[in-house]
């Protein structure tokens, strides 16, 4: 019945190989950088600011980070450059007509589809949820893709 000394264990079965690196889930990273904000890890909710890299933020969190000046606060990698509010930018966001992630009831009983975007492009109309690049503009706030900044071709919003 096994291990009674006539099985002789071979070379694969002694020797452990090296540790195979954990791949980062792609779809949950896209999902983590556009649906919640980069400071406090809530759900991304008006108003919404994003900083010069293009990171998100709720506009009440960078607040409060900006506010806190006790000495045993850790320091932020996601907001360590923001020093002050006007290092961020206040975006003008286009709401998806075809999301509707707060408007059902919140039971648990639901599917919800990480794909579909809370927000979209206003002139081309594409989702804003990863796939696509996104640009803003920093005087004015207003948010497009970068496929529409293309099709435009000016410096001046269209709003």
């Amino acid at each position: 019945m096994g291990c009674d000394g006539g099985t002789i264990p071979k070379r694969h079965e002694l020797v452990k190989g090296p540790r195979k690196v954990e791949k980062v889930d792609k779809v949950a990273e896209l999902v983590a950088r556009w649906f919640y904000c980069a400071l406090s890890q809530e759900k991304l909710r008006r108003p919404i600011v994003a900083c010069e890299l293009g990171r998100l933020y709720n506009k009440d969190a960078v607040i409060e980070f900006l506010l806190d000046k006790s000495p045993d606060k850790t320091p932020m990698e996601s907001a360590s450059h923001i020093k002050s509010i006007k290092n961020v930018t206040e975006l003008n966001l286009a709401d998806n007509p075809a999301w509707s992630g707060d408007k059902e009831s919140i039971k648990g009983d639901k599917y919800d589809d990480l794909q579909s975007a809370r927000f979209i492009c206003p002139v081309v109309g594409l989702e804003m949820n990863g796939r696509h690049r996104f640009c803003f503009l920093r005087n004015c706030g207003c948010v497009f893709s970068e496929r529409a900044l293309k099709e435009i071709k000016s410096e001046v919003c269209h709003k």
